[in-house]
């Protein structure tokens, strides 16, 4: 065989992998691949540690063709996404109210939580402190954060509170909750305007919730390769409900639509695709409805984050309103903070390209969606 012939494979994989829609991922070591001839697609799949395809030259010739190509530059591309970096904001370059380079420092602020460093401006005379996210709050940023870090973990807004004044922090489970509410509608806001980089594999379900002891039910969508929490929404009922809305939003905060969207039976969410995601013009969406207990189609990932949601409202024995910000924070957690066993050790964010740095994330995720709602005017 030629070397012309293996360079021409290669290119022609290579040009598949760069098409949209042409590669679909069903797992780490299962693959599909369009044909391009449009009829029908090809099954890649990795045995004993080589790739494989039901394509006639891979399987009589058994030459490396050019859909297995496709599959490892699909990968190679995926791998070299950019990541996108966001640090702790502690360097003070510029003075917060005009912007000038010319600030200096000027004294300590003593209050309750410790010490700031007060900084003067030399252009516009004012003096000021750099704690943003935090400014006005009677409470150091660590011992906020820890609150957080504890509720979200599992604790309950009481065992929390006393487990901070065990810290030396006097609060009351009320002042938790404010804390709670108030960081979780910021960096809502901040997150989904970060679009993570997640695969073309879907996942929606639901499980129940109780909202002042009457069944509710919680439908989110979920990215199979990253386990990245992409939506959520609230429904009162399970048959009736409309999961139009659910996909539509999946589908903008992502930029895009997936290659596959795995679901249960439920009707309305072959309503929704075919409303939302279906096309008549290739490549389109393929929606699995059949889930099983076992083999490849089941939903055993989207069960472990249902287990998720399902802990953490037996501890607040039911929510208290229907839009919380509990579920919101959760999600937050879910994605950002907590390290997942599955994924070895690293946050879904991690897996989608997002680098929090900082040994509290919790801070450098509040810093920078205070900064940018600062930035715009919001």
């Amino acid at each position: 065989m030629s070397v012309t012939q293996l360079t021409t494979r290669a290119e022609r994989g290579q040009a598949i992998a760069q098409h949209n829609g042409q590669v679909t991922r069903i797992d780490e070591i299962l693959y599909t691949v369009k044909s391009q001839s449009g009829n029908g697609e090809y099954t890649v799949n990795k045995i004993n540690g080589e790739w494989t395809c039901t394509c006639p030259d891979n399987t009589y010739r058994h030459v490396q063709c050019k859909h297995i190509h496709a599959v490892t530059f699909s990968q190679a591309i995926r791998t070299q996404v950019k990541t996108r970096t966001i640090e702790p904001l502690t360097n003070i370059t510029q003075c917060i109210y005009c912007g000038s380079p010319h600030i200096v420092k000027d004294g300590v602020r003593k209050n309750k939580s410790g010490n700031l460093q007060v900084f003067n401006c030399k252009d516009c005379h004012k003096d000021f402190t750099f704690n943003i996210g935090f400014e006005r709050m009677k409470h150091n940023p660590q011992a906020i954060t820890t609150a957080m870090q504890l509720y979200f973990s599992g604790e309950s807004l009481r065992n929390t509170m006393e487990s901070l004044q065990l810290l030396g922090v006097q609060v009351s489970h009320q002042t938790v909750y404010n804390w709670i509410k108030k960081y979780v509608a910021l960096m809502k806001d901040y997150a989904e305007k970060i679009i993570p980089n997640v695969g073309d594999k879907w996942r929606a379900d639901e499980v129940y919730v109780k909202v002042k002891g009457d069944m509710k039910y919680l439908f989110a969508m979920m990215d199979d390769e990253t386990r990245f929490w992409i939506a959520q929404e609230v429904g009162d009922t399970k048959y009736k409900h409309d999961a139009r809305s659910l996909l539509r939003m999946s589908k903008e905060l992502m930029g895009k639509k997936p290659a596959i969207l795995v679901t249960d039976g439920l009707p309305s969410y072959h309503i929704a695709y075919k409303k939302e995601y279906y096309t008549k013009k290739y490549p389109r969406t393929q929606h699995v409805r059949h889930i099983k207990l076992r083999g490849d189609i089941h939903n055993n990932k989207m069960e472990r984050m249902n287990g998720e949601i399902r802990d953490r409202e037996k501890t607040m024995r039911g929510l208290k309103i229907k839009n919380t910000a509990i579920l919101q924070g959760m999600q937050v957690y879910h994605n950002y903070i907590r390290p997942h066993e599955a994924l070895d050790g690293k946050t879904p964010a991690d897996l989608c390209g997002i680098d929090i740095q900082g040994k509290n994330k919790w801070v450098t995720l509040i810093q920078n969606a205070s900064k940018e709602r600062k930035d715009s005017g919001n």
